[in-house]
């Protein structure tokens, strides 16, 4: 049998980083199990436990790495206790038979820890290549659209400053609950601590310092105030919400990304020998963007799994979280690389079509200007009751004939051939400049993103300057 007689995530397979992956692997979880097992008991050793010999620890530090073949004996093991970490805890037993009976509950605030590590400073990365391109484009003017419908134009680099910002909400979001995340420590059974009491004879103290310890060892601040047999299910939640709510950003992103595709305004970056269409040989779809809508589609709902586990708990603690995070933890991180490394590829590589913006920009413009000449009118002495109406009926013959007869926008032609506008004439193409349409569009792009977008994304500098461009694995 080899590997295409079994089924693999394309989640892993296809989409996600080696790094991301690492993290939430079998090897790295069973190590870094060994390692809170390491800490805990390096740290009761250090608070006098004498049950604790330089012998077990010894023999600890030597077997942090879980061998493959300790891995079979877990499986071996598992099958027969239906309980994981009883099963790494024989596996272990049988390599350090001093090391019996050291376990703790930490592990997966690690994984998160680390993930949210490796995956901010690239959704910094994404947000940067649109800063640049904001501030490329943020006096060309392109069509804006409310319901779909042509609107009052704004600049392209307007645009891609909401994208930026919406990004930057959740780089925020992202940001608090990893500076919130905190360690689950030694807190015994149910939270109350008593087996440690017994350990220490009642010395709290030496509690409170072996949770100092712990989280010196692990990386963290402090302990949750309140656990039970697990720290509160509520962290993962938050996580996922703030996780779930970029899924939805990415999905926004790239669905405005295909509908400008499909007016030829701009495109995704293409290889030369990609292939669109199997049977349309001319095609060139937005492949990108529809991934980046296909993943994001279930990262920004994966967190009502988390809400329903974490509101599923009864008292201090039900095992049906359990099968549940091995599937969702992993993969609402694999989902954020996987969107990263997509978004980071397309909005680094966004080719724009000036000429067809322009196009687009001159089949509309002659309506957008209708209330400017109507003004004219009014200013030179004429019954604005009268120009609006005569606009109106000019502007319903035009779009007729766009309609029925698939012809150019020709208002302003009429508009010259009527002499009721004959005072304004001479007025009238100085009136049609794009520029004079778009408002403060460039002012509002320089002010945000040369103001609190840049100190945001400051801290990130170096992970920005040094970091390549993601390239996709398929």
């Amino acid at each position: 049998m080899t590997n295409y007689d079994e089924y693999e995530s394309p989640l892993a397979h296809r989409y996600a980083s080696r790094e991301i992956k690492k993290i939430f692997s079998p090897r790295e979880r069973a190590s870094t199990w060994r390692k809170l097992w390491l800490w805990l008991a390096e740290a009761e050793q250090d608070l006098g436990l004498n049950q604790i010999t330089d012998k077990a620890l010894k023999g600890l530090r030597s077997n942090l790495i879980v061998s493959d073949e300790a891995f079979q004996v877990i499986a071996k093991e598992e099958r027969i206790r239906r309980h994981d970490v009883m099963s790494h805890i024989f596996a272990l037993e049988k390599n350090v038979p001093d090391a019996a009976g050291i376990v703790t509950d930490n592990a997966d605030l690690i994984f998160m820890r680390d993930a949210l590590r490796l995956i901010l400073p690239k959704l910094a990365k994404v947000i940067h290549n649109l800063f640049r391109f904001a501030l490329k484009f943020k006096d060309l003017p392109t069509l804006a659209f409310t319901h779909y419908q042509a609107a009052q134009p704004i600049s392209l680099g307007r645009r891609a400053a909401q994208w930026a910002q919406d990004l930057a909400m959740d780089l925020e979001d992202i940001e608090y609950v990893l500076a919130g995340l905190k360690f689950r420590g030694a807190q015994g059974t149910t939270g109350s601590q008593a087996s440690f009491m017994e350990i220490f004879h009642g010395d709290a103290a030496k509690i409170d310092e072996l949770n100092k310890i712990l989280c010196g060892k692990a990386g963290f601040e402090a302990c949750y105030d309140i656990s039970t047999q697990t720290y509160t299910r509520k962290v993962d939640l938050r996580i996922a919400n703030a996780l779930s709510a970029f899924g939805a950003s990415a999905i926004r992103i790239a669905t405005d990304i295909r509908h400008l595709a499909h007016d030829k305004i701009l495109d995704e970056p293409h290889e030369a020998t990609q292939t669109g269409s199997s049977a349309m040989a001319f095609k060139s779809n937005p492949m990108r963007s529809e991934r980046i809508c296909s993943l994001g589609r279930k990262l920004s709902t994966i967190n009502t799994n988390f809400s329903a586990t974490f509101s599923s708990q009864w008292l201090e603690r039900t095992l049906d979280d359990s099968a549940i995070r091995r599937i969702d933890i992993p993969e609402m991180f694999l989902l954020t690389d996987a969107l990263l490394i997509l978004l980071d590829d397309v909005t680094n590589g966004i080719v724009v079509f000036p000429a067809m913006i322009r196009s687009q920009l001159q089949q509309e413009l002659p309506f957008m200007a209708t209330e400017n000449i109507i003004m004219k009118l009014v200013h030179k002495g004429v019954s604005r009751q009268e120009a609006h109406e005569r606009i109106r009926v000019l502007s319903r013959e035009t779009v007729e004939a766009m309609k029925t007869e698939g012809a150019k926008n020709d208002l302003i032609e009429r508009i010259k051939k009527d002499d009721f506008f004959r005072p304004i004439w001479d007025e009238l193409d100085g009136m049609l400049d794009p520029k004079l349409f778009i408002g403060r569009s460039a002012e509002i792009v320089e002010k945000y993103c040369e103001g609190p977008l840049r100190g945001q994304l400051e801290k990130y500098k170096d992970y920005i300057d040094s970091t390549a461009t993601a390239t996709l694995a398929v």
